[in-house]
């Protein structure tokens, strides 16, 4: 892979995690605040997109779903495919 290539995959990367942390922040306020919360398909499918660092990032930063145990092992699993899919493009 060229360094060209390798640079935007990690600034998508970059910025699909940085809209991750918003959405779980965004997420967490409205928790606070009795408003509509944000679905988890929604959250799930940003994380899977590339944006599931940013989501553990977030999670950690505003205590959020850290004590939901089915959304952390859905996390888990949507990074663990992802590391998969990341060793598999590198050696290629």
């Amino acid at each position: 892979m060229t360094p060209s290539v390798m640079n935007i995959i990690a600034l998508y990367a970059l910025a699909v995690s940085l809209v991750a942390f918003f959405y779980i922040g965004r997420d967490k306020a409205h928790a606070r605040h009795g408003e509509p919360r944000t679905p988890e398909a929604v959250l799930w499918f940003i994380a899977l997109i590339g944006g599931s660092l940013g989501m553990i990032f977030g999670m950690q930063f505003f205590h959020h779903k850290t004590k939901k145990i089915s959304f952390q092992l859905t996390l888990a699993l949507i990074c663990v495919v992802q590391l998969a899919v990341l060793v598999w493009v590198l050696k290629r």
